[in-house]
């Protein structure tokens, strides 16, 4: 008896697909893709207090990696600061609120704290290793570049990334309740 192409080519295929609708059953798996559960990040507060992300389950929270010394970081806060203010006290369809968790960079608390001030960057989550580049969070996020965002549900989950400008605001709209 022989077989012929086809027959193999349908064999795989239908083994191919079996196989992406099993994984599509799975729950989601802690990493840095959209529908991924956010990796936890524990930190060291401006005021040398641990701070995790975690403490902001139920809210929706934009993971922000900046620092002091990046301009493109600096001249995106505006835009973050704008997002927090408008959304802070929004009503979502079902995270208790928004929040930022703002990731820095930096080696000096100096200059991380300045730029905090200066940039009226008001919201509580600020944390940071002093690391710089060598950030076991920027390690544990992929974080090649800043600035580099991660918008994270009220679950955990990623629901999207690498948001900046107008693109900030149209994401986290998409999670404000409509009356």
């Amino acid at each position: 008896m022989t077989l012929r192409p086809s027959f193999f080519s349908a064999v795989l295929v239908l083994g191919l697909l079996s196989f992406s609708l099993s994984a599509e059953g799975q729950d989601p798996r802690i990493g840095t893709s959209v529908g991924d559960i956010a990796p936890e990040l524990v930190l060291q507060s401006l005021e040398g207090d641990q701070v995790k992300l975690s403490d902001l389950r139920g809210q929706l929270v934009l993971v922000d990696f900046w620092a002091s010394w990046c301009g493109p970081c600096r001249r995106e806060n505006p835009n973050v600061v704008n997002a927090y203010k408008k959304y802070r006290k929004a009503k979502f369809k079902s995270a208790d609120g928004f929040t930022i968790a703002s990731v820095s960079l930096d080696r000096k608390q100096d200059s991380w704290e300045r730029a905090v001030k200066q940039d009226q960057l008001d919201w509580d989550w600020h944390g940071s290793d002093l690391a710089g580049w060598d950030s076991e969070a920027a390690a544990l996020y992929g974080v090649s570049s800043i600035p580099m965002s991660f918008l994270v549900d009220e679950n955990g989950i990623i629901v999207a990334k690498n948001l900046r400008g107008m693109e900030l605001h149209i994401q986290i709209d998409q999670h404000v309740a409509r009356l």
